[in-house]
């Protein structure tokens, strides 16, 4: 294991009513002004946006509604928010949605407080920002741990980029399955593998010798697969649910990273995937692991043998390091299918296969990945992925 500092700034309310329980004595910390910032309708429907908008109220803070958060965000929001919030001198920001509002919101966070424009910072000038507008969190979509650290995924549409930036870390974070119960069930299962995704990518990382984190990311992999496979006897499994909320914070809270150069080589391939086709998140990491992973799996022989025993509950019995690894990586995409997610890009609705040159051209290419690809052999997997 690699030497490591580990601290972390969120505080975490979990359970049934944990907004009703908290949310009074959080506010009283906060500025005057609170912008309440979420995606489209999906709240309001389903009645959390009154909620919420009635907690505000009761703590006599004047509320900047900030709405129409897009599943990928994209950096013209982030400066629209950020514009706002400076206009309207906002003390506190209060993001209530899945992962995209909260990523949109950690980089609204940083823009309102940096003059210099946070993309040309981190990506030309290397600096990051150090002052934020606080801000919390209140999740309704879980699987993308974002309420848990304080990187976010932006799309640049101007440049065609899909890519981490660095803004503000949430001061609490608000886990109630009851406010996820409205997704529709797609949604719930995409989220779900995003959280297996990222504890793979982890996994996958250097050192190649089994660590607590390795191990700690094997029992987190375990639960998911086991409550998605619940979910699909019963959406509304609310216990099955709840474990997922919680194995979904516990991917991205770095705790599964302490001692690791992390993988992510099939998430920065499906990030520059969703910046020129906007594609679901969750469903194109399913149809890009298994793929990735038959490219991979020889140099990482060890560790994928070990995920197929461990996590797969696949016996070695009979089988060489190699086949067994090879196993683990079916049974994953065996796996894509029994849970309905696609396992061609066709089948996610993609149509236009000129994208996938500039896809492999411009995706970010790991240094943790057991196996550095090749630009080539980025174009190979994702035309295998094609069909």
């Amino acid at each position: 294991m690699k030497d490591f500092i580990y601290s972390y700034p969120t505080k975490v309310y979990f359970g049934d009513k944990a907004a009703a329980k908290m949310l009074p004595a959080e506010l009283a910390k906060t500025g005057k002004t609170v912008m309440l910032a979420y995606g489209k309708n999906s709240i309001k429907k389903s009645g959390v946006y009154d909620e919420i908008c009635g907690y505000l109220k009761e703590a006599g803070k004047e509320i900047v509604d900030f709405p129409g958060i897009m599943p990928n965000p994209t950096y013209k929001k982030v400066q629209e928010g950020a514009a706002l919030a400076k206009e309207k001198n906002v003390d506190f920001i209060l993001a209530v949605g899945g992962g995209s509002v909260i990523d949109c919101c950690k980089i609204i966070a940083a823009q309102a407080a940096a003059e210099k424009d946070i993309w040309e910072m981190e990506f030309k000038d290397h600096v990051y920002p150090t002052e934020f507008l606080p801000m919390g969190a209140i999740v309704t979509a879980s699987g993308t741990g974002a309420e848990m650290n304080n990187g976010a995924v932006i799309t640049n549409e101007d440049t065609k980029e899909k890519a981490g930036v660095l803004g503000a870390y949430a001061e609490f974070a608000v886990l109630d399955v009851a406010y996820t119960m409205s997704l529709p069930p797609r949604q719930v299962i995409s989220g779900a593998f995003d959280t297996l995704s990222h504890s793979m990518e982890t996994y996958l990382g250097s050192p190649r010798e089994v660590t607590l984190s390795d191990e700690i990311a094997e029992a987190v992999m375990r639960n998911v697969i086991r409550n998605i496979r619940l979910l699909l006897k019963d959406i509304n499994d609310k216990e099955a649910r709840t474990e997922l909320m919680w194995a979904s914070a516990m991917a991205e809270n770095g705790i599964l990273k302490i001692g690791k150069v992390t993988d992510f080589q099939a998430h920065q391939i499906e990030h520059q995937l969703g910046a020129y086709t906007d594609c679901n998140h969750g469903q194109g990491l399913a149809v890009i692991h298994p793929v990735l992973y038959r490219h991979i799996c020889k140099d990482g022989v060890r560790q994928f043998a070990r995920m197929a025993q461990m996590v797969w509950e696949i016996s070695p019995e009979g089988k060489s390091e190699e086949e067994l690894a090879e196993a683990g990586i079916e049974a994953l995409a065996e796996f894509v299918k029994e849970i309905g997610l696609p396992s061609t890009f066709r089948d996610m609705g993609i149509t236009d296969k000129s994208v996938l040159k500039k896809v492999a051209d411009t995706c970010n290419l790991t240094a943790g990945c057991c196996k550095k690809l090749s630009r080539e052999e980025v174009l190979e997997i994702l035309e295998e992925c094609w069909e």
